[in-house]
């Protein structure tokens, strides 16, 4: 048993039967041998408690786990919550022996609402996971504030009520998010007959130039700071210098690195197929030989062969899934800080690709293609930081006739 110590001496309940199965699948997922010592626990305590109770595993249900997590609590076990018997759960849902986790039913009126919105949000407009979570999450607090009793009362809102939740919402959110997030929920409301259609115009709209701005880049010193701070002589540090040379490289966004996957790297041609987040497409683009050089050190001696996910880039605590979008901008930002440069973005890396392609010659069209946008006033903003072009089209300071 992991760390000397015995589950299976210390449980007698409906769970001892399963104690080295479970043992054997966090080692082959690759979990420390303290993890496994802690889940083990975990899972000995759980079986005491359900033999008390006189429930079997079949009886594990999710709300006898959340029933259990909360005597945790009690006695001391602060900030356990049910994600901790996830990896136990998920072994004994695959053996069958404990009934399938099923969806929760919203509890309270404002998760319904919430629901419903979610609904309408990802079947009726087509919106992607991520941004409908986003507006769910933007518009909650709105939803709370007009909860009376077991209800939500909208009857009642006002165009000051909008905009005052808009106003006072900017001091922890982009004004822009809120203010789109308001806008769709106030349609939703309105096409349900919740609320009076002309609510949508109170929303306050926010200054906003396209293009305005200059794209924030790395300069080519910085850049060599960032790659050369990956330590290259261990797995991880192989992995962030692969993933940090893909976005400074080919202008990839987080999402984009974080879904690509084993096969969709061809190596006889050249090539990698990238799974366009934005358009819903899948596009070719060549591999530069470093990025070529970099993922087979990562791929050879870092990225771990057991893996059981076809994903190229890998968590590297245990289990070994694919690295998440957000774990690709933790990277970036991480190798920002040991740079010294201070914590930088994933998107800032993709300006570094567009103003490296345009220091070495191409236009705008190319760089629009590399990068995939839709449009190409998208492209233009680059435009602003080509130099060489500017200088052309300025004209010579008037000095003829001046005293």
């Amino acid at each position: 048993m992991a760390g000397g110590w015995s589950a299976r001496a210390r449980m007698s309940g409906p769970l001892v039967v399963f104690v080295e199965g479970f043992e054997a699948e966090l080692g082959r997922q690759g979990y420390a041998p303290g993890s496994v010592t802690h889940h083990l626990r975990l899972m000995a305590r759980l079986d005491v408690w359900l033999a008390a109770r006189g429930l079997d595993a079949v009886g594990l249900t999710a709300e006898v786990v959340d029933e259990f997590m909360a005597a945790r609590r009690a006695v001391g076990a602060h900030g356990h919550t049910a994600c901790v018997l996830v990896p136990l759960l998920v072994y004994l849902r695959g053996l069958g022996a404990v009934p399938p986790s099923a969806p929760r039913v919203a509890a309270g009126a404002v998760e319904g609402l919430l629901e419903r919105y979610r609904s309408y949000l990802a079947v009726e407009r087509g919106l992607a996971v991520s941004t409908v979570k986003g507006y769910a999450t933007t518009v909650r607090p709105f939803l709370e504030s007009r909860q009376a009793g077991d209800g939500v009362d909208l009857a009642c809102v006002t165009a000051a009520d909008v905009t005052g939740f808009v106003v006072d919402s900017r001091q922890v959110r982009r004004g822009r998010e809120v203010v789109t997030a308001m806008r769709s929920l106030l349609r939703f409301l309105a096409v349900h007959g919740l609320v009076d259609s002309g609510l949508v115009a109170a929303v306050p709209s926010i200054a906003h130039w396209r293009q305005s701005g200059l794209p924030q880049m790395l300069s080519p010193d910085q850049t060599r700071l960032v790659l050369d701070s990956c330590d290259r002589d261990s797995g991880r540090g192989r992995r962030d210098y692969a993933i940090l040379l893909l976005l400074a490289r080919l202008g990839l966004r987080s999402g984009e690195v974080a879904a690509l996957m084993l096969d969709d790297i061809d190596w006889r041609a050249g090539e990698v197929t990238v799974s366009n987040i934005k358009r819903g497409r899948r596009e070719r683009l060549p591999l530069p030989v470093d990025v070529g050089q970099a993922l087979t050190e990562y791929l050879g001696d870092g990225r771990r062969p057991d893996a059981l996910t076809r994903h190229v880039f890998l968590r590297t605590l245990a289990p070994p899934h694919g690295l998440s979008s957000g774990g690709v901008a933790e990277v970036v930002r991480t190798a920002g800080a040991r740079a010294g440069i201070g914590e930088i973005g994933a998107h800032r890396l993709r300006h570094t690709a567009a103003s490296d392609m345009l220091a070495a010659g191409a236009g705008l069209a190319e760089i629009g293609e590399v990068l995939r946008h839709r449009l190409t006033q998208t492209t233009a903003i680059y435009a602003k930081i080509d130099h060489r072009a500017l200088g052309e089209l300025a004209r010579p300071w008037p000095t003829g006739g001046l005293s």
